[in-house]
């Protein structure tokens, strides 16, 4: 065990370590604090939880104690994945720098820039921020890079799980080479490996433990479910929360559609929970972060952009609703419990459909963790509400995928607005006879029907007749293209249509196929 004394820290840093009740480092700490205060480059690879924050922000404060920062030009750049890890940045920096005169600046997105360009505007010596916010207001000629004197990537191996490596590219190029850099991330794949070789200095290579490893503290599950029905799912998972004793705990879905959905069921069935992921409104999302923290929230449902580097102490229990993609983001959800020796518990619900992606998990854990039985519930009888664009979900008008985002301008209800419709009705009364009046859940039926229907009626009830009257007069400028030159053949007329259909011969009207007599 090595304490802070040991590492060289300046005594004014060593009290504010003391004040936080921290006396050991972490493996990382005292690897990487000596050689950072050296001034030599660190590439530190370790999991979350390890204690790598105060691994680069202690030494910073150190090298930074000297010197004064100029307007628009800060000293320090720390760059984070998510605007939550950069937040929690920021306040391990508040709390080791509050003996000395440093100041600094949280650069993330979904606040007011103003205020961050009036902050930058009298000079700080620490930048902390997401690449994206960074390279905005460098673009808008709001601060320049050539003063950086040390430079920070944490959660290196998530910049290219989110696509920034392109951004992490430029700015490592905005920044002087003469530069300190800390370089931490939790795996090396081949493209960080070649960022590293790129933008590193003989960086001294630090392991603080095998990577993708669980704690021996977190006691891990599989609960079996026989069919992959989202309602059964929501079912499983309301009984697990139910027969734990959950002091806190966090579940984890694949999807930003599926959180919403999952934490709507919960807090309709009674339990407190909330959702947190990336499309949320960020004022929100620290809200709900700062609740859990607090206490004052007891079920936080989350993507996995909570799932790195959150600091969130204490957790009792970590379910995974979804079976994660990646092994390794299975390895980093259920790190936020068992967490400073303490104990916790893991539950993953898997389904038939799940097979290949636990296969991946149980390889890379090297663990068998415990089978677990739902006795009690009858997942055959459990159907969800069916969804009603069933075969057209990732299909717009022309084939063109929705998730491009151009095929939703259809009246056609989403997939996970059903969904949503079917968690309503899942508490629901049911009515005591036929008689009674319409039960929320056929309420919600109706509801979520698609327009398609009435779009079909509408065009039908059109009048047509339109399409065979007296062809109008030609435009000035036909036989003309649009470079004002003839079209070499002359283009037929158009065929009719209806709904966005030419018509074929059994759409046109009876009436339409008789013969017209002209006058003479």
């Amino acid at each position: 065990m090595t304490e802070f004394s040991q590492l060289g820290l300046s005594p004014t840093t060593l009290q504010a370590v003391a004040d936080t009740g921290y006396t050991t480092a972490t493996p990382i700490q005292a690897a990487a604090i000596p050689v950072a205060l050296a001034g030599r480059d660190v590439l530190g690879i370790a999991q979350t939880g390890t204690g790598k924050t105060a691994a680069f922000t202690l030494p910073m404060v150190d090298r930074l104690a000297s010197g004064r920062a100029r307007a628009r030009m800060p000293r320090a750049l720390v760059l984070a994945p998510t605007r939550e890890l950069a937040d929690q940045v920021a306040e391990s920096f508040a709390k080791y720098a509050k003996g000395t005169r440093l100041s600094w600046a949280l650069l993330i997105g979904g606040v007011s820039m103003g205020d961050q360009v009036a902050i930058l505007n009298k000079g700080v010596d620490v930048l902390i921020a997401t690449p994206g916010r960074l390279l905005d207001l460098f673009e808008r000629g709001k601060m320049l890079l050539t003063g950086v004197e040390l430079m920070v990537i944490d959660e290196a191996d998530r910049m290219l799980d989110m696509g920034f490596i392109p951004d992490i590219e430029r700015i490592f190029k905005l920044t002087p080479p003469r530069r300190q850099t800390l370089f931490f991330s939790a795996t090396m794949p081949p493209e960080i490996t070649r960022l590293t070789t790129q933008f590193l200095k003989d960086p001294t290579r630090i392991e603080a433990s095998r990577p993708a490893m669980t704690a021996d503290t977190i006691t891990q599950y599989i609960v079996r479910i026989p069919t992959s029905d989202p309602k059964a799912k929501r079912t499983a998972l309301r009984a697990l929360v139910a027969r734990e004793d959950v002091r806190n705990g966090i579940v984890f879905c694949n999807r930003k559609s599926e959180v919403d959905i999952v934490a709507k069921s919960l807090k309709t069935h009674g339990f407190d929970a909330a959702p947190i992921h990336g499309d949320l409104d960020q004022s929100l999302r620290m809200k709900t972060l700062a609740d859990f923290r607090s206490g004052a929230l007891k079920i936080l449902v989350a993507s996995d952009v909570a799932a790195r580097g959150l600091d969130i102490p204490d957790v009792s229990h970590v379910f995974n609703y979804d079976v994660s993609h990646h092994a390794d983001d299975y390895v980093h959800r259920i790190g936020r419990t068992g967490r400073a020796g303490k104990l916790g518990q893991a539950f993953m619900i898997v389904t038939p459909a799940d097979d290949k992606s636990l296969d991946k998990v149980l390889k890379l854990i090297k663990k068998d963790p415990v089978e677990l039985s739902l006795d009690g519930i009858d997942f055959a009888a459990i159907k969800d509400q069916p969804r009603r664009d069933s075969g057209r979900a990732d299909k717009g008008r022309g084939g063109r995928s929705e998730r491009s985002g151009r095929g939703r301008g259809r009246s056609e209800p989403r997939t996970e607005d059903v969904e949503a419709a079917a968690v309503e009705a899942e508490a629901a009364p049911v009515p005591a006879s036929d008689d009674a009046a319409p039960s929320r859940r056929s309420r919600s039926r109706r509801s979520a029907k698609p327009a398609e229907a009435a779009v079909e009626t509408t065009a039908a009830e059109t009048p047509v007749t339109e399409t065979v009257a007296e062809p109008a007069k030609a435009p000035r400028d036909a036989g003309r293209n649009r470079g004002g030159r003839k079209p070499e053949a002359k283009a037929e007329a158009p065929a009719p249509v209806s709904n966005g259909r030419p018509f074929g011969d059994a759409d046109v009207p009876a009436f339409l196929r008789r013969p017209v007599k002209l006058p003479n």
